[in-house]
This record gives structure tokens, C-alpha cells and sequence, in this order.
């Protein structure tokens, strides 16, 4: 058991590492959202794609451990978590204390990344609306008022105010 408790230890300590390397570019992305500089961004969310995967790696070994574990103390995988593990230290209180350090850290950890990654996608909503606020712009100016000239027959011969004679292509 001893050796399973110290995989587990070992596994959410890389966890933990990964989600501070996650933080720290989430942190990093927030001015680059606010520079609008997409490609700086692009590279950042690669970085975060391989950390991602790293942690889903670690996932993958920490239900392996939790597994075996769980067989160990005689208990469904599925009710098992840090909690509960933490409680079965009982009579050993320097992995217990390993593990509530661990608990703490990866819980806070997590909550800063939310965190933060809610405050970069509002970010990016508001420039995605000032985007569509400028479309709005370019395209009303199209449909501006003409003005009230009319023709020998009473055709409305006026032009349109405010537009130049060709307008704004976007499929050009």
C-alpha cells in the first residue's frame, strides 16, 4: 500500500507542476488577448494543447494507481477519492500530511486557471462584439440615405450619401 500511496504522491505532483505551467500561460495569454495579437496567441494555445495532454497522461496514471488502491482497501473505485484516501492515513500522518498539501495546492491551482481562463474568454467575447459592432458600422453606410433628386420622368435619381462609388467587397 505503502508503494501505491507514493505513486499517487508522485503522480499528482506531476499534476500539480503541469496545471502551475497552465496557469502561468493563461496568465500570459491575458495581454496577448488584449493586444489583439493572434499570432502570439495561436502559439500559447499550442502550448497549452501539449500541457493538456501531458495532464491528461497523468490522469490516466492516477486512476491506474486509484484503481489498485481501491482493490487494496476493498472499496468501489468509484467512491474513492483524495478525501477518502487521506482519511485511511490515519496511522500514518507524514503521507496524510503529503497528501492534504497535494489536495490543497491542486484545488487551489485549478480554481486559479478557471479563474483566469473566464476572464480570457470574456475578453475575447468583448472583442468579438466590437468585431461585430464595426461590421454593423461598414455595412450600414451602404444603406445610408439618398438623396431627393429626381429625373425628367420622376425616377429617383439621387445618390447615396456618405458612399463612395464602390463600396466595401468583402469576397475580393
Amino acid at each position: 500500500m505503502a508503494s501505491l500511496i507514493d505513486s499517487l504522491i508522485e503522480v499528482l505532483e506531476n499534476i500539480g507542476n503541469e496545471y502551475e505551467n497552465l496557469l502561468g500561460l493563461s496568465m500570459k495569454k491575458t495581454p496577448v488577448i488584449i493586444a489583439g495579437d493572434l499570432n502570439q496567441l495561436a502559439v500559447i494555445t499550442d502550448e497549452e494543447q501539449l500541457i493538456v495532454s501531458k495532464i491528461n497522461k497523468f490522469d490516466l496514471q492516477m486512476q491506474k494507481t486509484l484503481k489498485e488502491i481501491a482493490g487494496v482497501i476493498n472499496t468501489d473505485v468509484s467512491e474513492l477519492d483524495l478525501m477518502v484516501i487521506i482519511g485511511f492515513m490515519g496511522p500514518k500522518p507524514e503521507e496524510r500530511q503529503k497528501l492534504a498539501v497535494i489536495h490543497d495546492k491542486l484545488k487551489s491551482l485549478v480554481m486559479q486557471v478557471s479563474r483566469i481562463n473566464d476572464q480570457n474568454g470574456e475578453l475575447i467575447k468583448d472583442a468579438l462584439e466590437m468585431v461585430q459592432f464595426e461590421m454593423n458600422i461598414l455595412q450600414s453606410t451602404k444603406s445610408a440615405p439618398e438623396t431627393a433628386n429626381y429625373d425628367r420622368s420622376a425616377y429617383n435619381a439621387g445618390s447615396v450619401i456618405g458612399v463612395a462609388a464602390k463600396g466595401f467587397d468583402a469576397r475580393q
